[in-house]
């Protein structure tokens, strides 16, 4: 696929996956069309704004074209992608937070549910070749992975047969679980990607990510867990910990690393296609770990409360299994670490 005569439409693109997938491919020569109406703002006030983001974006992706479309505006996204008629089809706009899909329900579901499909058809009738990669969640399989074995280590917890040791798999079950109303809005949109590919034969794809994050990640308490735990200890402010003692464990993967995956879908697409997309064993990390991961590279101690009460539905440990996706594009593979993930996060933030 030659890049100088293609066009990629982004969604989310002030965003954290948005905003690297739209500087990568721009960078690479292609034509980027980025949909953001910075929602984030909306949803998480000043924390969350992500107009440094797109300005950001601006200066660095010389061909990068901006639209402020709201994606639940059906009309608006038909008229977009008609006009457009892009060769790939990356969508990593969402409403991202457990806690405020409870309080917003309606807009939950209008961004994640219906803003997926008003994407999906819209791409259905004017680019029906073209790769659809989805930004998914592994909120989707809700508290599933917490019905494994486990086994509480004297800084995170662990599974506790040997055969989970790579983590939760694609085959993890989805129905008669809690998901949360985002996990829910979420997996209404996964299962929608997926049915394009089949029904429709579009080739699409769900990444279900685990912790996405990145020095251009706008973390909030409610949403972006690394990001905002090195910027709560770098300004010295006080961290809460819900739960589970801190030893819920999370795996964090690279925003690039997660754009490159795309990018080798987008050249090699099946349709349908279903892949657990995260940082894996090796990135894998509890609460705890991070705080003595952040207090050695950065020369922080992290303040923190702790509340018994866990978030409804949070997983205590979830490691992501990549294997399928390697499997399939063995060239794609892991390439920070989660201290090399740290110290940039908070290189990025002490030089704003």
């Amino acid at each position: 696929m030659s890049a100088r005569s293609e066009c990629i439409i982004v969604t989310g693109s002030a965003g954290l996956i948005g905003s690297e997938a739209a500087e990568y491919f721009s960078l690479a020569g292609w034509r980027v069309v980025g949909i953001d109406n910075n929602m984030r703002a909306d949803f998480f006030g000043a924390r969350g704004d992500t107009t440094w983001n797109l300005r950001r974006l601006t200066e660095n992706a010389p061909t990068y074209e901006h639209q402020a479309v709201d994606i639940r505006d059906r009309q608006a996204v038909l008229d977009l992608v008609a006009a457009v008629k892009p060769n790939a089809v990356i969508h990593a706009a969402a409403q991202p937070s457990h806690d405020l899909a409870a309080q917003r329900p309606f807009d939950d579901f209008d961004v994640n549910a219906v803003g997926t499909l008003n994407l999906l058809e819209a791409t259905r009738r004017h680019a029906p070749e073209s790769p659809f990669v989805f930004l998914s969640t592994n909120k989707v399989y809700g508290d599933a992975p917490n019905q494994l074995r486990l086994v509480e280590r004297e800084t995170r917890w662990e599974y506790g047969d040997e055969a989970d040791y790579h983590g939760i798999d694609e085959s993890c079950a989805t129905d008669q679980v809690l998901h949360s109303l985002f996990g829910a809005s979420k997996l209404a949109a996964d299962v929608l990607v997926q049915e394009y590919g089949r029904y429709f034969g579009l080739p699409t794809a769900c990444l279900r990510g685990g912790c996405l994050t990145g020095p251009n990640h706008s973390g909030v308490e409610l949403h972006g867990f690394l990001s905002y735990l090195v910027k709560t200890a770098i300004e010295g402010r006080k961290y809460t910990v819900f739960g589970y003692k801190g030893k819920q464990v999370r795996d964090q993967i690279y925003s690039g690393d997660v754009v490159r995956a795309c990018e080798a879908f987008i050249r090699a697409p099946s349709s349908g296609a279903v892949y657990n997309m995260g940082g894996g064993r090796e990135n894998s990390a509890s609460i705890l770990e991070c705080f003595a991961r952040i207090t050695e590279l950065l020369g922080c101690e992290v303040a923190h409360d702790y509340t018994d009460e866990n978030r409804t539905g949070d997983h205590i440990c979830y490691i992501s299994d990549t294997r399928r996706f390697r499997a399939d594009y063995p060239s794609w593979s892991i390439t920070k670490s989660l201290d090399d993930m740290i110290v940039e996060i908070a290189e990025a933030y002490r030089a704003a």
